[in-house]
């Protein structure tokens, strides 16, 4: 696959097929998007958002998640802010989305049958490695924490705008998650 990828790129660099897509890497929404990775949400999410390439960050993650105060959404979120202008966040999960039932328990045998050792993986539990892959039970629960975890960041400015919503993965219908 990744050699047909390597073939298709060099016609589309050739073609200059990129020139549609030329801009500069800041934001022209002052947007930031933290959604998942599912791949329903590729094209889905920014036409129904009605972005273009160059308006705004879209950043990804399983589940759409920030899981602590150093990961990498937390990061990416960081640098869109004080880099890139960002001036306004969306949290935007969506419906059936795979993380809502994750769990270790589930990954494990996957990871033994896959090769990695029982040592390994005790190492990891040790580590919290189940909490680190479990997934959530509520969507709009977790799109509440999730943008908690942003606001309340230290180092998050309180006058960037943080919302929450939940996109329908298949119509594209977006629900806003207010606080309860």
């Amino acid at each position: 696959m990744i050699d047909d990828i390597l073939k298709f790129n060099e016609r589309f660099v050739a073609e200059k097929a990129y020139k549609p897509f030329i801009t500069d890497k800041f934001p022209a929404k002052k947007l930031a998007v933290l959604t998942c990775m599912d791949t329903r949400l590729t094209e889905l999410l920014p036409r129904a958002l009605g972005l273009r390439n160059g308006d705004a960050k879209i950043i990804k993650n399983a589940g759409g998640l920030v899981l602590s105060p150093t990961d990498s959404a937390i990061r990416s979120l960081l640098v869109a802010i004080y880099e890139l202008g960002v001036e306004e966040v969306m949290v935007v999960h969506h419906s059936t989305c795979g993380a809502c039932h994750m769990s270790y328990s589930e990954f494990k045998p996957h990871m033994l049958e896959r090769g990695v050792s029982e040592a390994t993986l005790a190492e990891w539990e040790s580590q919290g490695v189940a909490d680190w892959l479990e997934g959530f039970h509520d969507t709009e629960a977790s799109v509440r924490r999730t943008v908690a975890a942003v606001v309340n960041h230290p180092l998050v400015p309180k006058d960037v705008t943080v919302r929450g919503f939940i996109i329908d993965s298949v119509t594209g219908a977006l629900t806003e998650v207010k606080d309860s």
